[in-house]
Formats: structure tokens, sequence, C-alpha cells
């Protein structure tokens, strides 16, 4: 397995793709998703019909009251008003699948596409602004995503392997050489084959490290942006993660999808994210393998994958609000 290890003369070190801005970490890219007042009304729609075939896997919310959605069918994104539930694409899928999406606050959609790379798209006119390719290696799959301060990170599921765009002065994207690969080590084991391995990823509390949900061994991992040393998060009693997939943190409340199981676990984190509590199980009868979350106002929105049904043309699939 091939990895670089760039320093960015002029741009960052490694240190400072995470650390670099940490107490302005969440105004600085994703802007806020509380929402005003009105979202906490129960008006708003439960339950969000998408187009028929599209398959959804990835889910990003903004400060707007808007879901932006990727396609694992073609790669298209699409727009949902979380106020109507009416919606439209905004981008044409390229024919590679899209997973993990995130919105920062310039108005930019990273897209994590599956295959060896990731892509990035302007969310107002659906315009391609850049694409990478991450992985060098045949195997792999490009699978979410997490926003912080000075870098967008990539988990791949099956290769021992985080990527991250480091990000230049203003937000400006990075050229394809800079892209960083950061091998795995300390306390991971890859599971071996076509297990998913690396899934969710988000921060730690303190914005100091990543955290990452090993799905196919059921744990949390820690991991140091700088060396890429895991450490497994200590959640006491709680049951493995072995259906973990998207991660969404609020303060020091972790939200882990747990997709086969139609449920998100709730944990209190230390602010170090070294330890944590199971807090509760959230789920609702509407979901249907979800596999991301994201939040706005006091609801949780969840699409539903459907890996348990067979996917066609004429497939129905919605997207699942649920009460935190």
């Amino acid at each position: 397995m091939t990895s670089t290890h760039r320093s960015f003369p002029g741009r960052l070190s490694r240190r400072g793709l995470l650390t670099a801005g940490a107490a302005t970490a969440g105004a600085a890219l994703a802007g806020s998703s509380a929402g005003p007042a009105w979202a906490a009304e129960t008006s708003l729609p439960a339950v969000i019909h998408l187009p028929n075939g599209i398959r959804p896997e990835g889910i990003t919310i903004g400060g707007g009251p808007y879901a932006y959605l990727g396609s694992i069918a073609d790669g298209s994104v699409y727009r949902a008003d979380l106020r109507t539930g009416q919606g439209r694409t905004i981008a044409p899928g390229p024919g590679t699948a899209a997973a993990g999406l995130k919105l920062d606050g310039r108005g930019r959609l990273f897209i994590a596409t599956v295959g060896t790379g990731a892509r990035v798209v302007d969310a107002r006119t659906g315009a391609e602004l850049a694409s990478y390719v991450l992985a060098t290696e045949p195997e792999t799959f490009a699978n979410d995503v997490v926003l912080t301060p000075r870098a967008v990170w990539f988990t791949d599921s099956y290769q021992p392997t985080l990527y991250a765009l480091p990000l230049g002065p203003g937000g400006a994207l990075p050229d394809a050489a800079d892209v960083v690969r950061l091998p795995l080590s300390g306390d991971w084991s890859q599971v071996p084959g076509a297990t998913i391995n690396a899934n969710g990823i988000t921060r730690t509390p303190d914005g100091a490290a990543l955290l990452v949900v090993q799905t196919g061994a059921g744990g949390l991992h820690r991991v140091d942006p700088r060396t890429g040393v895991t450490r497994l998060v200590d959640l006491g009693d709680a049951a493995p993660l072995v259906n973990g997939d998207g991660l969404l943190l609020t303060g020091r409340t972790l939200y882990v999808v747990q997709n086969m199981q139609n449920a998100i676990d709730v944990f209190r984190l230390s602010p170090d994210g070294r330890s944590g509590v199971f807090r509760r199980r959230l789920t609702d009868p509407d979901l249907d393998v979800p596999t991301t979350v994201a939040e706005y106002g006091d609801r949780l929105y969840l699409p539903n994958a459907r890996f348990t049904t067979t996917p066609t043309p004429d497939t129905p699939y919605d997207v699942i609000a649920v009460a935190r």
C-alpha cells in the first residue's frame, strides 16, 4: 500500500490540518443547523419522499431548511425542502456512486464517490468545482466525510487509510497532488475481505482528534490526525457498533446510526472523545436501513437506503424525521 506524507510548506502541517482554528470549527465551515423556531413545529413533514430509484446514502443539512442527499445509483445530488417535502435534483450524476457528503459554509458539497475519489459541487448551481483521486489501491470504498476548520477528511471502508483535502487561505480547494493519505495504526485491526471497516467519521468534542466507527468490528476509534494512531473509545457496557454507519456530533452528544437495526444510538462523550456513556436508543417504525444522519431544529433526518430491498428504477425511497 502506497501512502504519502506531506508537510505542505507555506500551507499547513499535518497538525494544522485538524487543530488550526478549532475553537471556531462549527461556524467556520458548516454553519449552524439549529434552525429558526418554526423548525420545531410539528407541521413539518415527518416523511420526505424522494424520487423513485434514487438510492440515497448520504445526507447533509446546512443553516437553511434544505437537506442534500447523494445517490449511490448514479451520483446525482438531490435537494429537499424540509418545510414542504418538495425537492429537485441540483446536480446530475456522473455515473459514479455518491456516499457521504457534507455542506460547508461556502455552499460547497464535499462528496465521497465510493470508488477512488471525491467531488466538490456548488450547492447553488450544481456545478462541479473539483474532483480528486483519494485512493491508489484497486480495492477501495471512499465512504464518509467530515469537515474540520482546515481540512476535509474521508474514510475508506476497504483500506485502513483516511484521506484529507487540506484547505488553503479562505477555504481554497487544494491541488490534486496535495491529497494526504494517513494510514491507520494502533488499535486498528483491518477486517479482510469485503467487510465494511471505516465508515462514519466526525470530530471529538474538543476538536483535537477524529472519531471513526469500524462497522465490521463494531468499534469506535479515536484517531490522531497527525500520526494515524487509533485508540478504541471506551463505551462501557454498550453493545458493539457492528451496524454502526453515519455519525453526528452535537456538543458532547454523539448519534450513531445503526443501519440494519433501524435505530440511532445516543452517547455522551468525554471532551477528548476517549470515553462515552450510552444514553438511549432512538427509532421509528418508518426507518428502513438508514445510513446517515443530519440535524435541523429538534429533529434528526435519516435517509432510508433500504439495502434489504432489491433496487429497481421504481423502488420508492424517503427521508425520515425523528425527534431527538
